[in-house]
């Protein structure tokens, strides 16, 4: 386990509008194996605010993740993904696409917008459990992620 890691819980942000999704992430991060804090933003506006640390968002900590979904109301997932890549302050960020659409025309856009993951979610609740282990796994446990704009 990195430093960073064993120092301070790994900052996540997860843009999601179905509190179903939102409650299966919470409960296959709390099995992980990083310590995490999951603050969640129900549409792109609210997201990009939490990002950018504006209003009632000023004194939050910077993510070290976002979990995006790209099936958003108001703001969908694309813009806000091309809002984060191309703000200097942002872009250093990843960002993993986590979206129930398998179509190849929004993977491609997706890659094209820098997103560092695309993963499609799993219907059934132990195969969403599964993926959740996997991205905890792998971004938590063994990416070294950027430094966080808080350090």
């Amino acid at each position: 386990m990195s430093k960073q890691q064993l120092c301070r819980p790994i900052e996540i942000l997860m843009i999601e509008d179905n509190p179903g999704d939102v409650r299966l992430a919470q409960e296959g991060l709390k099995r992980g194996k990083v310590v995490n804090n999951l603050r969640v933003a129900e549409d792109g506006e609210t997201g990009l605010a939490m990002l950018r640390k504006e209003g009632e968002h000023a004194g939050s900590a910077s993510p070290d993740l976002i979990l995006l979904d790209l099936n958003l109301p108001g703001m969908g997932g694309r813009e806000v993904l091309a809002e984060i890549k191309s703000d200097p302050a942002l872009e250093h960020i990843p960002v993993v696409v986590l979206t129930s659409s398998e179509a190849e025309e929004d993977i491609l856009k997706s890659y094209k917008l820098k997103a560092n993951s695309y993963i499609i979610k799993p219907v059934e609740f132990q195969k969403f459990m599964d993926m959740m282990k996997k991205l905890d796994d792998y971004w938590l446990a063994f990416v070294k992620l950027p430094p966080n704009g808080d350090l």
